[in-house]
């Protein structure tokens, strides 16, 4: 697919059957250079003390990433991996949605590095993260 074949339907239908779809991550709009999402905080994405889990936090930036990256290559014809990502937990969420967006800081052809920052509704800053991707050739078959 090229970026114009994309649309939140197939990318919401893409999140179904995976770890994004069991947390509940929908993707909400697309840009040419981002990608938001929102994701609830409730008893999937909680750690035992009833605060979102900053498991549950990378694993969306990581999503949101990855699937930013991907809309930037045809995806016939490569992939993008995360090969890493770091991610500051700076405000706690108990309940509700919380908001990201991934914006490129670098598209290349063999790498991208992305920002994601993750925000209540309010729009306090919740979790920023740094992913890198690499950009693989698929095998020709």
């Amino acid at each position: 697919m090229k970026k114009a074949d994309y649309t939140l339907e197939i990318l919401n239908a893409w999140n179904q059957n995976t770890m994004g779809g069991h947390l509940g991550m929908e993707f909400t709009e697309i840009g040419d250079d981002y990608l938001c999402g929102k994701m609830p905080v409730d008893y999937r994405t909680h750690q035992p003390m009833g605060l979102l889990h900053g498991g549950a936090s990378a694993a969306f930036a990581e999503t949101l990433g990855s699937v930013a990256g991907l809309m930037q290559v045809d995806s016939d014809k490569q992939a993008c991996v995360g090969i890493e990502i770091n991610a500051n937990h700076v405000k706690s969420a108990r309940n509700g949605y919380v908001y990201g967006k991934a914006t490129a800081v670098h598209i290349g052809s063999k790498t991208q590095v992305w920002d994601i920052r993750i925000t209540t509704a309010g729009g306090e800053l919740v979790c920023v993260s740094r992913l890198t991707l690499a950009v693989l050739d698929r095998a020709k078959g």
